[in-house]
């Protein structure tokens, strides 16, 4: 069978790799030591004068010592959180303990708030370790956290090729920033 298409102008930026909002990007004030200017992650990661308005743009619902939780703008289910180190790095070996430590602790944490807020019953958890795996920014770590419920795997993305995702980023971004404060 052949996939639908969806008209989705949103993903354009995304494809072309000059994403952009409908305000200027913010620029920051310093990147982490080691960043990769070009990468989503290290823009998140990065120091702004504005924070609250960079972390809106970035969608980063929170940023720790070792590690940032964010959005992911391509989701593949309502709530998909992408969980990384702040440092631009690829391989778990190359993560110290208070890294590890923190990414999981995150990673508990929002598993906890997802269930609560949007009643979650379940998670996948990935990380994807290299190009070969299907890593799409395969120099810097992030797991994603992708929330489920029983029955989600309905006819749209089995028999039409769709998949259907009925909240807004930017409502779910507002709904778990309150959480978190």
């Amino acid at each position: 069978m052949d996939e639908q298409q969806i008209w989705a102008p949103w993903r354009l930026g995304y494809v072309s790799g000059e994403e952009s909002d409908a305000s200027s990007p913010i620029v920051p004030k310093s990147w982490q030591s080691g960043a990769a200017k070009d990468c989503f992650i290290c823009r998140a990661a990065a120091l702004y004068d504005d924070v609250k308005s960079a972390c809106r743009q970035n969608m980063v619902l929170t940023k720790g010592v070792h590690s940032l939780a964010m959005l992911n703008r391509y989701p593949y289910s309502n709530g998909h959180i992408l969980i990384s180190p702040l440092r631009h790095v690829g391989h778990l070996t190359d993560l110290n303990a208070d890294e590890h430590l923190e990414l999981m602790q995150s990673l508990g944490d929002f598993t906890e708030i997802l269930s609560k807020l949007i009643s979650a019953k379940g998670f996948n958890l990935g990380l994807n370790l290299g190009s070969a795996s299907g890593a799409g920014v395969p120099g810097h770590l992030h797991w994603h956290l992708v929330p489920r419920w029983p029955g989600d795997n309905n006819f749209m993305p089995t028999i039409a090729g769709t998949r259907v995702i009925s909240q807004s980023l930017e409502s779910l971004w507002e709904a778990l920033r309150d959480e978190l404060d």
